[in-house]
């Protein structure tokens, strides 16, 4: 599976649904513009987006909802250790009340990677990272990070765009 992003206007964003309607867009309003998400095993249709190899998917996305995307440059080195450790870790997040999806992303031809979870709400979000499962999700750390950063990791929030009809 693939997904594919690309940023932009929210207003921009969705005129792409009218040009490719079999493609089921999801759209971010985000802290810093309009994001638009989709995955399929076709080709990506964005000029200018990122194309990333899903490697592990948990839930369902949904038009509705909190999303918060973890941005992180990982040394190639480190990339095989952190890869393993993301797909086979049990964080519990899936039990986490209004917990609705959550993607393991690796950008194509790169060692870089975003962490995609979505909830039901902020708040959500926020019982979660106050929550045991958090703590023991992230205390181990292992992936070692580069010594100079040529990028430095990120975080993109926002709420799913509800489109005015």
């Amino acid at each position: 599976m693939k997904a594919f992003m690309s940023r932009g206007t929210i207003h921009f964003l969705e005129t792409l649904e009218k040009k490719h309607k079999h493609i089921d867009f999801y759209f971010i309003a985000s802290n810093d513009g309009g994001i638009a998400y989709y995955e399929n095993n076709s080709k990506n249709i964005f000029s200018a987006g990122q194309a990333f190899d899903v490697l592990k998917s948990v839930g369902e996305l949904s038009k509705e909802g909190y999303v918060v995307m973890n941005h992180l440059p990982i040394s190639e080195d480190s990339s095989p250790a952190f890869e393993y450790r993301m797909k086979h870790s049990d964080s519990g997040i899936e039990e986490m009340e209004g917990f609705q999806a959550w993607r393991f992303l690796r950008q194509e031809k790169s060692s870089k990677y975003v962490v995609l979870t979505q909830w039901k709400s902020f708040a959500d979000f926020e019982n979660w990272k106050s929550s045991d499962q958090f703590k023991k999700a992230h205390d181990s750390q292992q992936a070692k990070q580069p010594s100079y950063f040529m990028e430095r990791p990120f975080v993109i929030s926002g709420h799913m765009h509800e489109k005015e009809e």
